[in-house]
């Protein structure tokens, strides 16, 4: 059993971090020629995608531990 319950927008943060860690260390080791601004768009897309990714997971979560039966549409 897990400790803690998933959550799959930090899991894309981390992911796109990552990326960002990789451009970089490429960059450092001589393999490719990355310029400084290139990592903007990588770090801003990927928190974005990561802040939606969370916000759907909260809402999905949301939808499926309400109680059935208790808002405006319950039968009567």
């Amino acid at each position: 059993m897990p400790r803690h319950e998933f959550q799959p927008g930090r899991l894309v943060a981390g992911a796109f971090l990552t990326l960002t860690a990789v451009i970089y260390a490429g960059d450092a080791g001589g393999a490719w020629e990355t310029p400084w601004f290139v990592v903007i768009p990588v770090v801003t897309g990927g928190l974005c995608l990561a802040g939606a990714v969370g916000t759907l997971t909260g809402l999905l979560r949301r939808r499926r531990t309400r109680p059935r039966g208790t808002g405006a549409d319950a039968p009567s």
